[in-house]
């Protein structure tokens, strides 16, 4: 017998509002779920991108408030960027990986290895009529961000649906960026194949699929990268089981680590 042929659905949802500090993500979302009529169902995902949960949570740092330290002085003569920013990103990191010219790679204290230690410039207006240079840092836990939103649609509707929260990031040997996830609740950041069959019986003995990875770069697609104004995907259709997993499942363990 044929096996039945799924059907992923992905659909930005127009209309979102530009997002303040303070603002309710999960009462935003709802209302712009149904301007573009949609009713979620168990099982359904929002893809979330991380640019409006950091400003929500006022993730905001200004430039003109921070004091270089004397390691940010070292780096930033070597990458070329303002010693300011280069506190920043320290502040933000556990280990600095790669710097030269152009380049701070560093492992963010989440876990992950970034450039930047994803302290973003792109779309960021700052607060009121403050002045200064604003960045974005990352949310402080995007697992709970993103479990925050998955509970309000529980309580608000009732329904079990999953959470995403993305960025977009640069790859190794690889030109480009591509959307991947930074934190979630109720969808798998690995789907496990090991012990399963192929087409001619083998059994599979290393694939781990990294599933919310794959959603996140689709979504991301969608959600585009300058002034779309698209930060929320809703998904039906996810192929995999939604279970409760976090973004350290994902993070390959320092001891198998051969690149860094």
């Amino acid at each position: 017998m044929t096996p039945a042929i799924m059907t992923l659905v992905l659909k930005p949802l127009k209309g979102m509002p530009l997002i303040q500090p303070g603002d309710n993500l999960g009462s935003i979302i709802y209302g712009a779920l149904q301007k573009n009529g949609i009713t979620l169902k168990d099982k359904d995902i929002l893809v979330v991108t991380q640019k409006i949960v950091s400003k929500a949570e006022d993730r905001y740092v200004n430039l003109d408030n921070i004091a270089p330290s004397s390691a940010a002085q070292q780096l930033a003569a070597i990458c070329e960027k303002d010693p300011r920013l280069v506190e920043v990103i320290l502040r933000e990191s556990r280990e600095v990986i790669r710097c030269q010219k152009d380049t701070l790679i560093t492992e963010h204290e989440l876990g992950f290895v970034c450039a930047n230690a994803g302290v973003d410039h792109s779309n960021v207006k700052g607060k009121g009529n403050e002045q200064g240079i604003w960045y974005l840092l990352l949310p402080k836990d995007p697992d709970r961000s993103a479990r925050a939103i998955q509970a309000y649609f529980h309580r608000q509707e009732g329904v079990k649906i999953g959470v995403l929260i993305i960025d977009s990031h640069g790859r190794a040997w690889r030109q480009g960026i591509v959307g991947i996830s930074i934190g979630t609740a109720g969808v798998p950041e690995l789907v496990d194949m090991r012990g399963k069959k192929d087409l001619f019986g083998y059994a599979l003995r290393i694939t781990q699929i990294g599933a919310a990875d794959e959603l996140a770069a689709a979504a991301s697609l969608l959600m585009g990268q300058s002034d779309e104004c698209l930060p929320v995907v809703h998904v039906r259709g996810f192929p995999y089981a939604l279970r409760e997993s976090k973004i350290t499942d994902v993070m390959r363990n320092k001891s198998k680590d051969f690149f860094r």
